[in-house]
């Protein structure tokens, strides 16, 4: 059993939480390991998101999956989420799927579900960040 009484994981969440909302930060942001901006710079203002990962404690090593669909008989999966809220030890997220339109794939690698989870941070031992990307219709 893992327990995260350091919230580390829960205080990066609530960094990209804060970061998605504001997406347009301006030139005020620090190019810093836990990067105040979206994007490679600052002047990237229409990414919206940082995708990421989660492993859970016990897991071996997998990222943890989620159904990219509500629909009981899809069995598609993906392990890319997008967090949407962070609130006292849970956070809830979107699930991403990858793009499949080979028009926009290169530059926009994930498209929005209508699926989402939540976790108890507690179990989170990993945390994933993938690069900044726009996702349309959030």
């Amino acid at each position: 059993m893992c327990n995260n009484d350091s919230n580390c994981i829960a205080d990066v969440l609530k960094v990209i939480c804060v970061l998605q909302r504001n997406a347009d930060c301006g030139e005020a942001c620090l190019d810093t390991c836990d990067r105040g901006f979206l994007g490679s710079s600052v002047t990237n203002l229409n990414i919206n998101t940082r995708p990421i990962s989660l492993y859970l404690c016990g897991a071996n090593s997998t990222p943890l999956a989620m159904p990219i669909s509500k629909d009981p008989t899809e069995t598609d999966t993906s392990t890319v989420f997008r967090v949407e809220k962070c609130d006292e030890g849970c956070a809830t997220f979107r699930v991403l799927a990858p793009n499949t339109d080979p028009d926009t794939s290169a530059t926009i690698p994930f498209v929005s579900t209508n699926s989402f989870f939540t976790v108890n941070l507690s179990c989170v031992c990993v945390l994933r960040c993938l690069n900044d990307t726009v996702i349309e219709n959030i």
